[in-house]
């Protein structure tokens, strides 16, 4: 049966709003799952936005470090185009992770991100 449904936990990664600053996502935790996904949605970007994401790990969630890229897949550009979805996969054994939006240049871009998690312990009530 094609029963995604109950095989996986969706969290806010990052409340969807008009970004004009550099933002860091929700704090997601990931005990008692085996795998997460961010995925990452855009909208309209205001005078020639340049913005771009990345993942943030974390023992503690309170100390963050940017993911190394082999711990990360990802089919993000360096600069998000918009009205596009984004997908990073992390792959650390960090207890936290979270979306991490950067700025180079420009006014806004609107985004969101939710993370998409595959639970240890399925289905998903």
């Amino acid at each position: 049966m094609r029963d995604m449904y109950s095989n996986i936990k969706t969290v806010p990664a990052l409340v969807p709003a008009v970004q004009a600053a550099a933002a860091n996502g929700s704090t997601v935790d990931l005990l008692g799952a085996s795998a997460v996904a961010f995925v990452v949605s855009t909208g309209a970007i205001v005078s020639s936005g340049d913005f771009g994401v990345k993942l943030q790990d974390s023992d503690d969630g309170t100390t963050w470090a940017d993911v190394v890229a082999a711990q990360v897949k990802t089919d993000a550009p360096a600069t998000l185009l918009d009205g596009k979805t984004y997908r990073l996969g992390y792959h650390g054994h960090k207890r936290y992770a979270r979306v991490a939006l950067t700025k180079a240049g420009g006014t806004s871009i609107a985004a969101g991100a939710v993370a998409i998690l595959s639970p240890c312990n399925k289905p998903v009530a």
